[in-house]
């Protein structure tokens, strides 16, 4: 849902930040944290696994396409984090 990445963006506006998202997981985004006066978006790495199953990969597929190819993706000092919620623990 674009709603989720319109909101990081308008909130960051505020302050005159901008800040690298993960295409395609807009469902997953929980919020922002600025680090070293660096914006980053934070998702909930289960929703993002969710998100791809329901794109049609396998379970482990998914979880082992999301740790490689996107937890494992550096772009940058704004690279999105990845949290796993202590209530889905």
């Amino acid at each position: 849902m674009e709603k989720n990445r319109k909101k990081v963006f308008e909130f960051l506006d505020q302050f005159g930040m901008d800040a690298l998202v993960a295409d395609g997981f807009d469902d997953a985004i929980v919020g922002v944290v600025v680090e070293d006066d660096y914006p980053k978006v934070v998702y909930d790495s289960y929703k993002c696994i969710d998100i791809l199953v329901e794109g049609g990969m396998k379970e482990d597929e998914a979880a082992e396409y999301f740790d490689y190819n996107v937890v494992g993706s550096y772009v940058g000092e704004q690279t999105p984090i990845f949290i796993y919620p202590i209530s889905k623990i």
